[in-house]
């Protein structure tokens, strides 16, 4: 099975992490096919330095995508989408790092499974030391299980996922939602029916931290979980009841200051 792998990098995005998360991918037991980077509007030199260097060092092809601005994670996706030229694509993030025999897992499993459309994984966070990598974001395994985990909850790690790129593409492919563009995608393809599943196991390690949940907090942030909301509604895919419930889950802890939001986040990751 030939796949594509797909990121997005942008301005703000610091070279060693980039660095990091390049290594992550070329040294893989089972490496993709073609690295296609999309470079989300003018980028530091630093970044640049660094993409130049993993392009020219490394056997596997890369194709770099250059957009004149930046556009926003979801739109770059869609860019980058349309230069992959194998059917499989593998997402990853420009600072996180895949453990080594990542992808060598997900096509075993893809193999087994056929019918699968889209499959993620677990991953674990860390502040700033990846070897202390201890808070695990668990998602379900089966599909029956992420459809209903769907209603409350991101059923899917995005930077996990590995997806036929026609089950992308026939939900409408990545949309803009102000930060939640891979939700509602997962919405989208789960009312089209699509097959989805993660592996119940750690496979991306994945920076986060205080400034992490920082970024989440806010009449902004609380601004763009309503418009989910809404669209969610709209769908079909949200009922009255679900929005209800979702107020107090979802949107509330966005406006509570950030020490008890922390908390909560470390709850959420235990359950």
């Amino acid at each position: 099975m030939t796949f594509s792998a797909l990121l997005s990098v942008y301005a703000k995005e610091k070279a060693a992490y980039l660095h990091e998360a390049l290594h992550s991918i070329e040294t893989q037991t089972l490496m993709p096919d073609e690295i296609v980077l999309v470079k989300d509007g003018p980028l530091t030199p630093e970044l640049e330095r660094i993409i130049a260097e993993h392009v020219r060092n490394t056997a596997i092809p890369y194709s770099v995508i250059a957009l004149a601005k930046n556009v926003g994670l979801g739109e770059a996706l869609s860019h980058g989408l349309k230069h992959c030229t194998h059917e499989w694509v593998a997402r990853m993030d420009t600072d996180d790092i895949a453990l080594p025999d990542r992808f060598e897992k997900q096509f075993a499993y893809l193999e087994e499974h056929p019918d699968t459309d889209i499959l993620g994984g677990w991953i674990c966070e860390f502040d700033s030391d990846a070897a202390q990598c201890d808070r695990e974001r668990r998602v379900p395994s089966s599909h029956e299980e992420i459809v209903r985990f769907a209603k409350h909850r991101n059923p899917l790690n995005h930077m996990t996922v590995v997806f036929r790129k026609e089950a992308i593409s026939d939900a409408g492919g990545y949309k803009p939602m102000n930060g939640f563009e891979d939700y509602y995608l997962w919405m989208r393809m789960l009312q089209k029916k699509k097959r989805f599943a993660n592996l119940p196991e750690v496979i991306v390690k994945v920076r986060a931290g205080r400034e992490m949940i920082r970024r989440r907090q806010g009449w902004q942030y609380a601004k763009s979980e309503w418009q989910l909301e809404m669209a969610a509604y709209r769908l079909g895919f949200w009922s009255p009841v679900d929005i209800g419930r979702n107020l107090f889950t979802r949107i509330l802890p966005r406006l509570l200051p950030l020490v008890v939001t922390e908390k909560l986040y470390n709850v959420l990751r235990k359950l």
